[in-house]
């Protein structure tokens, strides 16, 4: 084996310098067809370049090698359960199963598929090493990871099971930059699609006023009221909420995934939902009065509030302290059906993907698991809209002159009475219009923010 990573290593040492450069390692690599993308190679160089001095000398390269060959060797031995020195797809389907995924023969067979080199349908040591050889990725865990649900996309609406990192990561400080680039992601693309934000809120509050209430009409009142700048109102609170909401989730799912799993047990995808809820009712716990003053902002009309700290200031005066705290039950009923169908409907997909489409690989890309994404969590909109719906009513009940003073169930029983079903769903045009911008522009900032804090491929 050594001569043949040696012979490997000349044949990648295009310009005869003894030394591989990050372009030699890449265009190599790829002619003999093992990685197709730039970040494939960066890890592998990263990693192997152990005296930081930007090449990979030959002990480098072979150290590289060696190192990974080892850890390939435990993944190999962990999926294959009997020993017999080969991986079947029984194997593989009992594997993914402790790492909380579900999977069915067929699609444990297109994986062998992707694999097997000799057409046997069984992946021997070999067939496993020479395949994965090249993988940045260093156990099972992480060759299967790409199906959890965390794509590090922020759509505004951050009720979404927070991302998981391995052990690697925490210790490397990988989380923290990978957070740092979902957050910067999240605030681009939140202002970005504010406008359509606020007028989904503009037409939850008024909407019973007048039925007329529209798209076009709705931002040419906001604009008429205040100016153009008037469409990010609220904004600013909507942008400074991702961090302490995002640290505040993440401490709080690692905290609840430990107590509802034994030491050494992998997280199903049951106590992934369950953790994951509850990260978020405990985040939205502690940042509650922030939604609410985003809510005030946006409905409030020019002048009214001078900033974040005078609208603050107002609402404990007048109302108390209890005002910041309007609306949160709804928020937080809403939370379960919102996470439930999101992950659900993203499973479903996944697995629809991988029984009719998948050929040569089973990684399905980003575009598809964007799309993924996107498609999940517009169900699990829908799903607790009418319950977001309520919630805002009740953040902005104090500002509708001659309105009362309703609680949840009290407003469901005025909205379902006065504008009947579809009242509860005012506002879900725009809402649903942002999705796909907000999508695209959080995924683009969010992979050129990890590039530039030096975020390896997941």
């Amino acid at each position: 084996m050594d001569s043949l990573y040696g012979d490997l290593f000349w044949y990648l040492d295009y310009n005869e310098d003894r030394t591989l450069d990050i372009s030699e390692l890449q265009e190599g690599l790829e002619d003999v067809g093992v990685i197709h993308y730039l970040e494939e190679a960066k890890k592998i160089f990263t990693t192997g370049d152990v005296n930081k001095d930007g090449k990979l000398d030959f002990e480098e390269f072979m150290k590289y090698l060696k190192d990974h060959e080892k850890k390939m060797k435990l993944a190999f031995k962990s999926l294959d359960k009997n020993n017999d020195g080969k991986i079947e797809a029984s194997e593989i389907v009992q594997s993914l199963q402790t790492l909380g995924l579900t999977i069915s023969e067929k699609q444990a067979e297109l994986i062998l598929q992707s694999i097997d080199a000799d057409g046997t349908m069984t992946v021997d040591w070999t067939e496993w090493r020479d395949y994965f050889l090249f993988n940045p990725a260093t156990d099972i865990e992480e060759i299967i990871r790409f199906w959890k649900h965390s794509t590090g996309i922020d759509i505004g609406d951050s009720l979404t099971i927070p991302d998981e990192f391995t052990e690697d990561e925490k210790k490397s400080g990988q989380w923290w930059r990978q957070l740092l680039a979902g957050g910067i992601a999240g605030a681009v693309s939140r202002t970005s699609t504010a406008p359509l934000d606020r007028l989904k809120i503009m037409m939850q509050v008024h909407g019973s006023k007048s039925d007329k209430m529209n798209i076009f009409g709705g931002f040419r009142q906001m604009v008429k009221e205040g100016g153009i700048r008037s469409l990010w109102r609220g904004n600013g609170t909507n942008v400074i909420k991702i961090a302490p909401e995002t640290a505040v989730k993440f401490w709080a799912y690692e905290q609840y995934k430990k107590l509802l799993t034994e030491e050494g047990q992998k997280v199903g995808t049951f106590e992934r939902f369950i953790s994951g809820s509850m990260a978020g009712a405990t985040a939205q716990t502690f940042i509650y009065p922030m939604e609410v003053m985003k809510t005030r902002l946006a409905v409030g009309k020019t002048g009214q509030y001078s900033g974040i700290y005078n609208c603050a200031k107002k609402i404990l005066k007048h109302e108390g302290v209890g005002a910041f705290y309007k609306g949160y039950v709804p928020n937080l009923l809403g939370i379960i059906p919102y996470a439930g169908i999101d992950l659900a409907v993203y499973e479903l997909l996944k697995s629809y993907w991988l029984d009719n489409f998948a050929k040569d690989s089973v990684n399905p890309g980003v575009v598809v698991l964007l799309g993924c994404g996107a498609l999940s969590s517009t169900c699990g909109q829908l799903a607790s809209y009418p319950l977001a719906l309520v919630r805002t009513r009740m953040q902005a009940q104090a500002m509708l002159e001659g309105s009362p003073q309703l609680n949840m169930v009290g407003l469901f029983r005025r909205i379902i009475s006065k504008e009947g079903i579809p009242g509860l769903y005012r506002g879900i045009t725009p809402n649903f219009m942002k999705v796909l911008p907000a999508v695209g522009i959080s995924y683009v900032v969010y992979e050129n923010m990890k590039q530039t804090l030096g975020v390896t491929q997941k």
